[in-house]
């Protein structure tokens, strides 16, 4: 029987505001106790090129499908702009930009001695000894050149990728899913797009700190001061979907962001830097298969944005990004919801989006 590639999961899933879709079972991150970030608004006059043409801020952000855009120099906000009807306490879904954040939480884990990149993956999971993930080390995870078979391809119903997202959906247990990956090829050589590693990472975070996906980020959104609840999805378990179901707001999202600029004390200094790094050659940007991105290469689940580890983001489905400047602090937060079935479209839409962040990330920091 033919295989439906229209009509996925991922095409209708909730963007805004997912804590209110009555069938989307979620733990709450509660807010911390920090300040608000500063506002000292400047108007950004931009012109981004691409897909043929130049366009002003306002055309780019109808063209990508934009439902937020947060600008920010210094660590304060100069440009803050929702579409009809959102606002500062609206939670956007961050689909994979989940997994920087459990980038980040692995770094802390590591700091505190919990963890190493070189562990296997089996010692804290040995529920995985036999499938895919034998073998492997939190570095492969860390990475996803952990070389198990798994394509992730949402447009299939039936792939491992669309399985798992339902297992979230429909309230059922993503780690038995996670038990029937198999190995593909040897870890380390070969890049692999793929949300089961980071629900595997996280499994292993889990298991090495004692602290589940929502209390850990929890501690994190007290460290960073972040001033409004998120949420995040759970399975029929209460896993949570650490690959992408946290939702926040564009503020706090930013502060993610910050966090990678230099580790805000919460981070080890190495970690920062090796985060914005390509761990091999393959994995640098523009060597990433174009079906993904031509704009950035992979390091510890964020994507640096040029050779040096410079810039770089936080990068989710249909739009969802938190890039920083290293070197100036800058921080652009972008959320949108474009149409995912059309691949070409979710191809443009991308490349123009990362073309305008660095426009962006070169005008906040330009006095």
């Amino acid at each position: 029987m033919p295989t439906s590639t229209v009509g996925s999961r991922l095409a209708t899933l909730r963007f805004i505001d997912p804590q209110h879709e009555p069938m989307w079972s979620r733990s709450v991150v509660p807010r911390g106790t920090g300040p608000e970030l500063p506002s000292v608004p400047r108007e950004l006059r931009v012109e981004i090129a691409g897909a043929g043409s130049s366009r002003g801020l306002e055309e780019w952000i109808q063209e990508t499908w934009s439902t937020s855009l947060l600008v920010l120099d210094g660590g304060s906000i100069v440009h803050e702009w929702y579409a009809d009807g959102l606002g500062a306490d609206t939670l956007f879904l961050g689909a994979s930009m989940t997994k920087s954040v459990l980038a980040h939480l692995v770094g802390r884990a590591i700091r505190d001695g919990a963890l190493a990149l070189t562990d296997p993956v089996t010692t804290h999971v040995p529920e995985l000894l036999g499938t895919g993930y034998d073998g492997t080390s939190v570095l492969d995870l860390v990475t996803m050149t952990t070389g198990v078979d798994w394509v992730e391809d949402h447009r299939d119903h039936d792939s491992l990728a669309s399985r798992l997202l339902g297992c979230f959906a429909l309230g059922t247990e993503s780690r038995a899913l996670l038990r029937e990956v198999r190995p593909g090829v040897a870890p380390g050589t070969r890049f692999g797009y793929c949300t089961a590693d980071s629900q595997v990472l996280d499994w292993v975070r889990e298991r090495a700190t004692g602290r589940a996906y929502a209390d850990d980020v929890a501690r994190l959104w007290e460290d960073l001061g972040c001033t409004r609840d998120a949420a995040v999805a759970v399975d029929g378990a209460g896993v949570a979907m650490a690959g992408g179901g946290l939702a926040a707001t564009a503020r706090d999202w930013a502060r993610v962001a910050l966090l990678a600029v230099d580790g805000g004390g919460l981070l080890d200094p190495d970690w920062v830097e090796a985060a914005a790094r390509p761990a091999y050659p393959f994995l640098a940007p523009g060597r990433l298969p174009s079906s993904i991105t031509t704009h950035a290469g992979f390091g510890y689940h964020w994507w640096p944005m040029d050779a040096d580890g410079g810039r770089l983001t936080a990068d989710g489905s249909r739009g969802q990004f938190a890039a920083a400047d290293r070197q100036s602090g800058a921080v652009v937060v972008k959320t949108s919801q474009w149409p995912y079935d059309d691949f070409l479209v979710d191809r443009q839409a991308r490349d123009l989006s990362y073309l305008g962040l660095h426009t962006l990330l070169d005008a906040a920091s330009k006095q």
